[in-house]
């Protein structure tokens, strides 16, 4: 297939054989850089420029060319590395031949290295004044204008390479990213849970209520699902004997694609023995608080224009008294789902098909009326067993769960109970799920036998948890969309 290029990468391609003709191939440069632009800048912003000039001290830089002001016989370069920019003065008359041809080939873009001294312009602008320059890479493509960037949103997404050059804010968004990654691991770490790793293939679809994706083993000629959670193989794992887990990795689900959704996405689970319910919200607590000092440096924080504080202790409410309050409807005093069903068509609900007790309507009731409620952080506890198969029942009660989802911002970001440990109690909720799918739903959990017989050989009061980190980034970078805090979020193919 014939290529075509725009004139300028036309151009460009030009100074590349002009380049190669001289035996500079850009693409095969042993040019290694000692020092980071923001290392120049804490060893040498603070001299003078008197100062600067009688240091002899050697620099050697490389980064990105983000502006070029060419003078004739010099030519001030703005270089951008990791971690900052940093302005090269190239004098003619003071780098080789081979540098000088180099100089006059050079377009924004282009990776070059600089060697030489570090000075002060007669603005106070910190520069390394170049002894010697090499090519690294020559950008045969221009970035997007420069005072425009890269802003069509579906074309940031696609070409995340440009929009990390282009735009500050979108490379600061991925820095905290992995900041609150890190201080998630450092606080579980740091209280003797262990990480470990678990399918992403299975047989099973199981650990949440979801869609999954479906391939296909050729060798072992066998259908798989990948994960839609890490629940159920952590949860063997407390069996074996190991008392705190922790697995962080993607998750699959075949669900739509909106601002708070993307079909693969990240969430952590933490399973600890001889904890319940209570525990695992301390935790919770204490893993978003940590994250919020280490990226943001507080705890009240601004997301999209709302306030929102992050210190401990965060509200809890019961999801019953949730709905009570946005609703006026008390499902306490409602004894049949034929009761519940009337009171669910007199406030616009659609009663779906499966749905077979009151429970499925007082958790359709909080989904429609209590999440938006939930502005402040609020742990809602209280939630029916019908929507709750892997939750212990509360002691006493045969309809509600040791469960809890904690909402900020009217959006779900963490999900922990008591985990049921009763074999026969499993077994039955898994048939109660295997119903629900006869019955049309499906975003139910499968039958896991295997996993009934790793209760069966006993498993101790365990508390569980799982935390969306997709969203507590969008939540601490003040982040509108999913896609802005994953690297390269799914979309469809540019010529569709």
């Amino acid at each position: 297939m014939q290529r075509k290029f725009t004139e300028q990468e036309q151009i460009r391609r030009n100074k590349l054989e002009a380049l190669i003709a001289k035996d500079i191939n850009p693409f095969y440069s042993e040019f290694k850089p000692k020092n980071t632009s923001m290392e120049v800048k804490e060893q040498y912003d603070s001299f003078s420029k008197e100062e600067l000039a009688d240091m002899e001290t050697e620099i050697s830089v490389a980064g990105r060319i983000m502006m070029i002001r060419d003078q004739g016989k010099a030519a001030f370069v703005v270089l951008k590395d990791e971690f900052s920019t940093i302005q090269a003065y190239i004098r003619t008359d003071s780098i080789d031949e081979r540098g000088q041809f180099i100089l006059s080939n050079l377009d924004m873009g282009d990776i070059i290295g600089v060697v030489g001294k570090a000075m002060k312009t007669n603005t106070g602008e910190l520069s390394v004044r170049a002894s010697y320059i090499d090519i690294v890479a020559k950008a045969l493509r221009p970035l997007p204008e420069k005072f425009h960037g890269l802003t069509d949103i579906e074309e940031r997404y696609r070409r995340r390479y440009v929009d990390l050059i282009v735009n500050e804010k979108t490379r600061s968004t991925f820095v905290n990213r992995t900041n609150i990654i890190k201080s998630i691991r450092n606080t579980l770490d740091s209280q003797g849970y262990m990480e470990v790793d678990t399918p992403i293939l299975s047989t099973i679809v199981g650990g949440a209520a979801a869609e999954p994706f479906l391939t296909h083993h050729n060798v072992m000629d066998m259908e798989l699902s990948l994960r839609i959670a890490t629940e159920l193989h952590l949860k063997r794992l407390i069996v074996g004997g190991f008392e705190k887990v922790y697995e962080m990795g993607r998750i699959f689900r075949n669900e739509g694609i909106s601002n708070k959704h993307n079909p693969e996405f990240t969430t952590i689970e933490i399973y600890e023995a001889y904890a319940d319910m209570n525990r695992m919200i301390d935790i919770t607590e204490e893993v978003i608080s940590d994250a919020a000092m280490k990226s943001v440096g507080q705890l009240e924080i601004t997301y999209q224009e709302t306030n929102i504080s992050l210190k401990r202790p965060f509200k809890r409410i019961e999801m019953s008294d949730l709905v009570k309050e946005a609703t006026g409807v008390d499902f306490n005093t409602i004894e049949t789902f034929e009761e519940a069903v009337a009171v669910a068509k007199d406030k616009g609900i659609n009663v779906e098909s499966h749905w077979t007790s009151k429970g499925h309507l007082l958790n359709a009731f909080f989904e429609e009326f209590g999440e938006k409620a939930c502005t402040q952080p609020t742990f809602v506890t209280g939630y029916p067993v019908e929507v709750s198969p892997l939750a212990k029942l509360r002691k006493g009660s045969k309809e509600i769960t040791d469960r809890f989802e904690l909402f900020i911002g009217g959006r779900e970001y963490a999900n922990g109970y008591a985990e049921l440990n009763d074999a026969d109690d499993q077994y039955s909720r898994f048939e109660s799920q295997l119903k629900e799918k006869d019955a049309g739903n499906i975003e139910t959990q499968d039958m896991d036998l295997d996993f009934i017989e790793a209760l069966e050989t006993g498993m101790p009061t365990t508390g569980g948890l799982g935390i969306g980190i997709d969203r507590l980034v969008m939540l601490l970078t003040d982040s509108a969309s999913i896609r802005d805090v994953l690297l390269f979020p799914h979309q469809k193919p540019k010529n569709d």
